[in-house]
């Protein structure tokens, strides 16, 4: 529905990366629906692509990490939701304590246990029970709005 997308192009969303490590190898991909869903107990969500290729590697870990993006990690952004690329390629990271990868840089991350799943018209809303967090810093946030990445503020 064009009507739809025009509007919701004036709604400013956050910008993240999801990390997982599938069987040793790194994956991740960015998400541009992520929120605070619950404090008690302490949940986040996303929403997933259905035809997402890296979503499924990460369900199958059963834990990930999301990553905050700041404003000056546009670049990260574009790379993780690039199609075929090699993501991780010259990106320093370490692992989160619940071993998913931890980008150098962000503003802020959540380490969570996938909680639930929902199937959402063409999209799977993903909720994660967090088990860590942490603010790293004071930068402004990165958004997605009109179309575009943005800086906060």
């Amino acid at each position: 529905m064009s009507a739809l997308r025009e509007t919701m192009r004036h709604v400013p969303s956050s910008v993240a990366v999801v990390t997982a490590l599938h069987e040793g190898v790194p994956v991740g991909m960015t998400v541009g629906s992520f929120t605070s869903a619950s404090l008690d107990p302490p949940l986040v969500s996303f929403f997933a692509g259905n035809s997402s290729t890296t979503w499924p590697l990460i369900e199958r870990t059963g834990r990930f990490c999301v990553n905050v993006l700041s404003a000056q990690q546009p670049q990260i952004a574009t790379a993780f939701a690039a199609r075929d690329a090699d993501r991780f390629g010259g990106r320093d990271w370490t692992t989160s304590p619940l071993g998913s990868p931890l980008l150098d840089g962000v503003l802020a991350w959540l380490d969570c246990e996938l909680h639930a799943l929902h199937a959402v018209g063409d999209h799977v809303a993903v909720a994660g029970l967090v088990r860590g967090a942490h603010a790293v810093g004071d930068a402004k946030p990165l958004v997605f709005f009109r179309g575009e990445l943005a800086a906060l503020g």
